[in-house]
């Protein structure tokens, strides 16, 4: 399964500022990747890498439009299947089988819903958050899920709302991952978990191709690798309880013969082009 990641050039009104480190509070940089796409710099006291100077939230949130509405329709089912293969390799649906109460889950930067679709088609009670107002607006039109259109601060859940979070290629998206966090930790129940899924700048296909890596894209301001999206969830309050990485070369860019034990190897290693952590909120920790 393979499609072009969507990314929205930066408009010749977009302003941008530089920033210190929303991990470390550092503002000692070293460069990492200069390309068409984006400056990206390394932070000298965490390591996290970040576009700097970065696009204002503004300007980032206008890039999620009509054409960035058609991208998700085309690919709905595709990426349905992905966040289902990656759900299930985290072992998710074991959690079929606990009390309906406790089945409340809300899936952040959700498009057009599919998944909250699929869950609550299962019994659960899923939610979504959306910043592209047209995909929220077609999946509360098509689909059994209920997404707010807007971001997950302007939503304003009540504490504790939910049991399960799940992210599938968000946080890179973020101007302030950082706070993301607070917030999640917040609508969390004690003990709930975080199940987030991003870019891994540290895998096998980021060191192979370097600033041509097809995730070094635009809209992507931040990329994390294992050890420093480890360290946020850390700083924030979370305990990573499992974390799987997938995805060794690209569909197109190897034989099949090549491609597969290559695919197999990544995943054991961890050296994936992609991750997903299972954080959970501690119950001892107030941040």
């Amino acid at each position: 399964m393979s499609f072009k990641t969507f990314s929205k050039r930066p408009g010749e009104s977009e302003s941008s500022t530089f920033i210190d480190c929303p991990s470390c509070g550092s503002s000692d940089f070293s460069p990492h990747w200069d390309t068409d796409q984006g400056q990206w710099q390394r932070c000298r006291g965490c390591s996290l890498v970040l576009q700097n100077p970065q696009p204002l939230q503004d300007h980032i949130l206008e890039r999620y439009d009509g054409e960035y509405f058609s991208y998700e329709a085309e690919n709905e089912q595709a990426f349905l299947e992905l966040m289902l293969l990656g759900l299930k390799d985290i072992g998710f649906f074991r959690w079929d089988s606990i009390d309906d109460e406790r089945k409340t889950f809300l899936d952040i930067g959700c498009a057009t819903g599919r998944l909250g679709d699929y869950l609550n088609n299962r019994g659960w009670k899923a939610r979504g958050v959306e910043v592209c107002r047209e995909a929220a607006a077609f999946g509360n039109l098509h689909y059994n899920v209920n997404i707010f259109p807007g971001t997950l601060e302007e939503a304003d859940f009540p504490d504790e709302s939910f049991r399960f979070v799940h992210t599938s290629h968000v946080i890179e998206h973020l101007n302030r991952p950082d706070q993301f966090f607070d917030e999640i930790w917040r609508i969390l129940e004690p003990g709930g978990y975080f199940l987030c899924a991003t870019p891994n700048c540290d895998g096998f296909q980021a060191r192979l191709f370097q600033g041509r890596w097809r995730s070094a894209i635009a809209d992507h301001l931040f990329l994390f690798s294992i050890k420093t999206l480890r360290q946020m969830a850390s700083d924030h309050g979370f305990l990573v309880k499992e974390l799987k990485t997938w995805g060794g070369i690209g569909a197109g860019y190897a034989p099949g013969w090549i491609k597969r034990p290559v695919d197999r190897l990544v995943k054991v290693f961890g050296w994936g082009d992609v991750m997903m952590m299972v954080l959970q909120k501690d119950p001892d920790s107030s941040k």
